[in-house]
């Protein structure tokens, strides 16, 4: 596979200031792929995340904030777009991510990126769909995120973003400051906050839907379902 088109990136600065640690995630590496780990948390929003896409079958997707490549290997099993991309943070994910595609007997392999959301290294209007499971509420800054993912996706272009949302704001903040002081600090807005976030930034929200899941059944993740609108947004 190709590799996709690329722009000049800044330094993503001190991770310290911008959210986790990359260390936190290459750690949280080595249990992420365990079989109960992912049939209980992640495959379900993964799920939905295909059902979403298969009316679609876009040509060109980016997983971003990929992880260790369990979406991306699935969606090239089931959908095969001729561009497939994953891009993630951490590089310990990326390494996890780099040997599982390399063991698969695909002919084509995902094409793997380390990078910031907030400062993509892609071309604009490059991916016809943008695709990030469990991974936005680690973004430090939502709204420059947000302004990234419109920048790279084609005008008319799907985005799905599946993670919690919580019921009430008071519950987010509360989740924010116990997360800072563990130091790994994560922001889940409400599914009003984020809808009015996406639409501020240029995107028509087309849905938002529950997923049950074992762990978390009372505060269930959310698919939230996009359209890029064309045209570029004031920032």
């Amino acid at each position: 596979m190709s590799s996709p088109s690329h722009r000049p990136s800044a330094s993503p600065g001190p991770p310290a200031a911008r959210g986790p640690r990359r260390g936190f995630f290459d750690a949280w590496s080595r249990v992420y792929d365990h079989p109960l780990v992912q049939w209980a948390t992640y495959r379900p929003v993964h799920d939905a995340v295909l059902a979403a896409l298969r009316p679609h079958r876009p040509a060109s997707v980016l997983d971003l904030g990929c992880g260790t490549g369990q979406l991306l290997q699935r969606t090239r099993d089931d959908l095969a777009p001729p561009r497939l991309v994953g891009c993630d943070f951490s590089a310990g994910m990326l390494g996890q991510a780099r040997e599982r595609l390399a063991a698969s007997r695909a002919r084509t392999a995902p094409f793997l990126v380390r990078g910031d959301a907030m400062r993509l290294p892609f071309r604009d209007g490059a991916f016809d769909a943008v695709v990030s499971t469990e991974a936005f509420h680690w973004f430090p800054d939502h709204d420059a995120a947000i302004a990234e993912i419109h920048r790279v996706l084609a005008p008319g272009g799907t985005l799905l973003l599946g993670f919690v949302n919580p019921p009430l704001g008071v519950v987010s903040e509360a989740i924010h400051v116990a997360s800072r002081m563990l130091g790994a600090p994560m922001r889940w807005p409400t599914a009003a906050t984020l809808r009015r976030k996406l639409e501020r930034g240029g995107f028509a929200v087309l849905g938002q839907r529950r997923i049950f899941r074992i762990p978390g059944f009372l505060v269930p993740p959310v698919l939230t379902q996009a359209r890029r609108q064309g045209g570029p947004v004031n920032r």
